[in-house]
């Protein structure tokens, strides 16, 4: 398993873990919009794992602020280089790796927010785009035995991250919030997308591709007032 993030200690730390279970892995500290530096720690990995089967593109954020008057051009363009135009490089950068496997699989971590209002339109665009993207892969990469789909979570609550910094800062709002827009009465968490995603990649998945798969408990809304 190769991984990339932008913190070297972060990077590090899970490297540790999963050579600690037993599984060779391969990380390094990475800007994915750095085209060349993305496309670097592509080959880098593919020469330490002996070729690429899988790929997962899975960074994601928003530039700007809530609204449209609140987002800049530069930031919708920041958006989408962070988005789209990261997932494009690096299933290029990965092509010929994966053209050379028998079971190759792609997945582009969207959002629901791709299909669904949104309060911020430039990460709700560009979710959507990532969706459009890995539709027009699908045909276009079946000819050489690559599948890829699209997996998109709603509102997924773990320590450290954003919703449960929201948690924390407005809990009434945010159990208003849970209760309003989920028909279980929680978020999400994070096993609940990874069983998804370790399907989407496998073998068992061989006659999905060119699909959005959607992993949001029939979640109604994806924003939270406020945020």
């Amino acid at each position: 398993m190769a991984l990339c993030a932008r913190s070297a200690e972060v990077v590090a730390a899970t490297v540790g873990q999963l050579r600690d279970r037993g599984a060779t892995a391969y990380g390094a500290a990475v800007d994915v919009t750095d085209e060349a530096a993305l496309t670097g720690f592509v080959a880098d990995a593919a020469r330490e794992l002996g070729g690429l089967d899988l790929v997962v593109a899975n960074a994601g954020g928003a530039a700007g602020g809530t609204g449209l008057t609140d987002v800049a051009a530069d930031d919708w363009r920041a958006t989408f280089d962070l988005n789209v135009v990261h997932a494009a490089v690096l299933v290029r950068a990965a092509l010929p790796h994966l053209a050379a496997s028998d079971a190759a699989s792609v997945v582009v971590v969207s959002s629901i927010s791709g299909s669904r209002p949104q309060p911020k339109p430039q990460y709700a665009a560009a979710k959507a785009a990532e969706i459009s993207l890995a539709a027009s892969l699908a045909r276009e990469l079946g000819p050489q035995g690559i599948r890829v789909n699209t997996l998109s979570p709603g509102s997924i609550l773990f320590e450290g991250g954003s919703w449960a910094r929201r948690r924390d800062d407005d809990r009434a709002g945010f159990e208003a919030f849970a209760a309003r827009e989920f028909p279980f009465g929680r978020l999400g968490a994070p096993d609940e997308v990874a069983d998804v995603a370790a399907f989407l990649l496998s073998p068992r998945a061989s006659w999905v591709s060119g699909t959005d798969v959607v992993v949001d408990g029939a979640q109604n809304a994806p924003g939270m007032a406020g945020y």
